[in-house]
């Protein structure tokens, strides 16, 4: 079984987390709606992605069928 040779002081241990802290995302605006998106994905509130819709939402599918 492995067992260290030598304790890891909490220095050095907090030394080598000190890569793993979670950053905050960088939301953007959609050109076509306005609203927050993840950058270099569709947008989830009108499913478009650089001005071109990709994914229909349920409020277009229904407009779609009532017309």
């Amino acid at each position: 079984m492995a067992v260290p040779q030598n304790r890891v002081t909490r220095s050095r241990r907090d030394m080598r987390r000190s890569h793993d802290a979670l950053v905050a995302g960088n939301p953007q605006e959609c050109s076509n709606c306005g609203e927050l998106k993840r950058p270099h994905h569709v947008c989830p509130s009108c499913g478009h992605y650089d001005s071109k819709e990709i994914v229909a939402t349920v409020k277009a599918a229904e407009d779609e069928d009532a017309a």
